[in-house]
């Protein structure tokens, strides 16, 4: 067990961090204006068939579309990487850029090309395994101060970006799934060899979860096995889950810093400012009351799962399929998801003017 030094350290070190949190400034400007020059960059390379797959209404029913399966089981609106040519794939993924921090882009690049792995891993599977069946699609027309939103879509990634007014960027749903979770087989470059591209997410809840007292455990545990998929799917609007499991409040100083950690693999894997934003809402909510649940064994390489819920936010992270091998994680916000807690403010906003 640690010492009262090393507790008193964490504890220090825990609260400074949450009080910088609090002290960010609310207004968001720099990502926006990024996403814009990005997103109008590569816009205007588009013919006008590519630009009729690409754009979109706001408000159309299309922009609350997400899902994270293969196209074959949820086919796929916008422009696939593979419908562009060298020049706008590159700007594609400068505008993928700006959503992400450098992590979070290595991330999703290394989700993308797992395509690849599955390829050789399947060969005769039911679905067509394509790194580059990947789509970008824009809602409305960006510009520095507007309001409108993107999105990045394929297999195991769904990232929606929303823009109000060119203050404000939103974030939810963000889907990161990996299979496999471990490469063990059929890997296509050396850096692949070996890889868990979300093992820091397995890692993180673990460190947490084996931390924990027994008598914690009675309350972070979850009953029954795990479940074999996240809880939320892709619902919308997404079902705040009843809060289960056990509490910051209730956790000591370096659970505490433990359960920071893993809420932090997931800010983190966004660019600054919506880091900041995210952080902003748990502050104002209260860390104390985020609560951590894990559901089945506490192993390696047996079926888990967890969840972080705080009173705006939901993570889930489930590791169940193809004999625990197969990631699913994702972040979603109860008011927030696509930008519609913004959006109803703006409009309300735009009709008293």
């Amino acid at each position: 067990m640690p010492n009262s030094f090393y507790i008193n350290r964490k504890r220090s070190a825990f609260l400074s961090l949450i009080s910088l949190i609090a002290l960010l400034p609310v207004q968001l400007f720099a990502s926006a204006e990024q996403m814009a020059e990005a997103s109008l960059a590569f816009l205007a390379t588009l013919s006008a068939e590519q630009r009729e797959q690409a754009a979109y209404d706001l408000h159309s029913d299309e922009h609350l579309r997400f899902h994270f399966v293969p196209d074959e089981i949820f086919p796929r609106n916008g422009l696939a990487l593979k419908a562009m040519d060298a020049n706008q794939q590159q700007l594609s993924r400068a505008l993928l850029q700006t959503g992400l921090s450098q992590s979070g882009y290595l991330t999703a690049s290394a989700i993308i090309e797992l395509e690849r792995v599955l390829k050789v891993l399947e060969p005769n599977g039911r679905f067509v395994r394509d790194n580059e069946n990947y789509r970008i699609s824009i809602f409305d027309t960006p510009t520095a101060n507007g309001t409108w939103a993107w999105r990045f879509e394929g297999h195991h990634l769904s990232l929606h970006f929303q823009v109000v007014e060119g203050k404000v960027t939103v974030s939810t749903p963000s889907f990161f799934g990996s299979n496999p979770a471990h490469v063990t087989h059929g890997a296509q470059t050396e850096a692949q060899q070996d890889q868990r591209v979300l093992g820091t997410r397995e890692d993180a809840g673990r460190a947490l979860i084996v931390a924990l007292s027994q008598e914690q455990l009675t309350s972070a545990l979850l009953e029954g096995a795990a479940p074999r998929d996240i809880v939320t799917g892709a619902d919308y609007p997404v079902n705040p889950l009843t809060p289960a499991g056990i509490s910051a409040a209730a956790m000591t100083a370096a659970q505490q810093h433990l359960l920071l950690d893993l809420v932090t693999v997931y800010t983190g894997a966004m660019n600054a400012d919506i880091t900041q934003l995210r952080w902003q809402k748990i502050n104002a909510d209260g860390f104390a009351s985020v609560t951590f649940a894990w559901a089945g064994p506490t192993d390696i390489g047996e079926p888990h799962y967890y969840r972080v819920q705080g009173p705006s936010f939901l993570i889930e992270y489930d590791n169940v399929q193809n004999g625990a091998n197969h990631v699913h994680s994702v972040w979603r916000d109860f008011n927030g998801d696509f930008g519609e807690d913004l959006l109803r403010q703006h409009h309300a906003e735009f009709s008293h003017d």
